[in-house]
């Protein structure tokens, strides 16, 4: 049987087409695909997937009905000194490495249990691929649209939300991070505070430093921000913008208690301030059914709505909305346009198609029973090999455990040591936007494969007996 979604069956085959190249003269011609389909009993799709990435590197010559060919090897050049950039360049933006240390793609022999993603065996790849071969058939998706987005497609992101948001006021953005940092840009001024909670999304404290903004922590728990901190954090500062997540917040899971919400919309009130509302996790709930979101509660434009779908479907696909009423609406499409005028026509068209198909809600029925799997495997997996550890809540939702270590480690420290167990995991101080009050780990439980996560927790006990 033909494997053409594993991505190791790819590899196989790249790796004997490096092998071949390597060792080969410039010129000598590769088995051909049907050669290879049999040889490694994989599909056609595999063995041109692998050829592809062969070409991309520059070790395979593809002659259109002829075949491949080893190619000749690149001139070399004399090495160049880029020294100087560094200080042309001076420091670089802050928040910068360490996004980059998250997205960092690990090695085929790690198990990941850091991932802000969902497992490629959740993702709807198939219905996807069916509606994004159905957008570019569509000659009108190939047009420039309108900067704020599909009409229709700013009418579904405007009912997900509830409330007073129509489809004027949602402008359609390339992801959930550009979306940040076009609401920071729209609604702030270098110099000005915003507040976040604490801990919180390390990508918005970059993003909002980034815009040159002061960013203030507010302390959460489980039941979201304490109301009371966050009035005394606006009067405090004369914040007029705060950033939160009340819907499984990254990392800690938590959701706003309903007790709270009222009280946090009218410290907002009382501020004449925005509360930027992160939907990131609609879709992701686990147990019981999701409180509706904050901006469905608004009656006075004090929310910013944002919703992304990169989440919850997949990371190729990067459609977000963010919504506000009123100015503050026309400030964040006149933002977006100093991004990239508009996202591709294309990728709206296959959204909207997505989204309103049956297969809509077949994933999410899907994802909620793999999530459910994974998470109580990663915990089972914690009481086994680490039970100090081990939440005594299990999360409700989201995509992470949020654990706190004892005192005497070294986060960093035991992050280094379990990549060299093979094991990829994040530590809790990027998280935090002043000083992180002790040391945490952030582990994803959407990331992998369910059965990887017992060895991945086991890898990680290895790791703290050396640290």
């Amino acid at each position: 049987m033909y494997e053409d979604n594993a991505s190791d069956t790819v590899i196989g085959v790249l790796r004997e087409i490096r092998t071949l190249a390597r060792d080969g003269a410039p010129g000598d011609r590769l088995p051909s695909v049907r050669t290879l389909v049999a040889r490694h009993h994989v599909s056609p799709l595999t063995v041109q997937a692998a050829i592809r990435t062969a070409s991309a590197e520059g070790l395979v010559d593809v002659q259109p009905g002829k075949g491949s060919y080893i190619a000749a090897p690149r001139a070399e050049t004399p090495t160049a000194d880029l020294s100087w950039q560094s200080v042309a360049l001076g420091p670089g933006r802050q928040g910068e490495e360490v996004l980059s240390s998250l997205l960092a793609v690990p090695s085929e022999h790690a198990i990941t249990l850091s991932s802000g993603y969902i497992d490629s065996t959740l993702q709807p790849v198939t219905a996807l691929g069916a509606a994004l071969a159905r957008a570019a058939r569509q000659p009108t998706s190939w047009e420039r649209g309108p900067i704020e987005g599909r009409h229709d497609l700013r009418g579904w992101f405007a009912r997900e939300a509830g409330g007073r948001l129509r489809a004027a006021d949602m402008t359609i953005c390339s992801g959930g991070q550009p979306a940040l940092a076009t609401a920071f840009r729209g609604l702030a001024a270098p110099g000005d505070v915003l507040l976040v909670e604490s801990p919180t999304y390390l990508g918005a404290i970059a993003a909002g430093r980034d815009a040159g903004l002061r960013v203030v922590p507010v302390p959460a728990d489980a039941d979201g921000v304490r109301p009371d901190l966050l009035a005394d954090a606006f009067r405090r500062t004369g914040a007029r913008l705060f950033y939160c997540q009340p819907l499984h917040a990254n990392p800690h899971g938590g959701v706003l208690a309903t007790s709270r919400r009222a009280d946090v919309l009218a410290a907002a009130a009382d501020a004449g301030a925005f509360i930027m509302e992160d939907d990131w996790a609609r879709g992701l709930t686990i147990d019981g059914t999701p409180p509706p979101p904050l901006a469905a509660d608004d009656v006075n434009g004090h929310v910013v709505y944002l919703r992304s779908l990169t989440k919850v479907v997949a990371p190729g696909l990067r459609v977000a909305a963010i919504g506000a009423r009123g100015v503050a609406g026309t400030r964040l499409r006149t933002a977006r346009v100093l991004d990239d005028f508009f996202v591709a026509g294309p990728l709206q068209a296959a959204t909207i198609d997505f989204v309103t198909s049956p297969a809509w809600r077949r994933h999410f029925t899907a994802l909620r029973s793999g999530l459910h799997t994974r998470r109580d495997a990663l915990l089972a997996a914690l009481r086994t090999h680490l039970p100090h550890l081990a939440p005594s809540t299990p999360p409700s939702g989201g995509l992470h455990v949020w654990l706190r270590l004892p005192e005497d480690v070294d986060e960093s420290a035991l992050v280094t040591a379990a990549a060299a167990q093979n094991v990829v995991v994040f530590g809790g101080r990027p998280w935090f936007a002043a000083e992180a009050p002790a040391p945490h780990l952030r582990l994803s439980i959407g990331g992998a494969p369910a059965d990887s996560y017992d060895d991945g927790v086991r890898r990680l006990s290895r790791a703290f007996t050396t640290v």
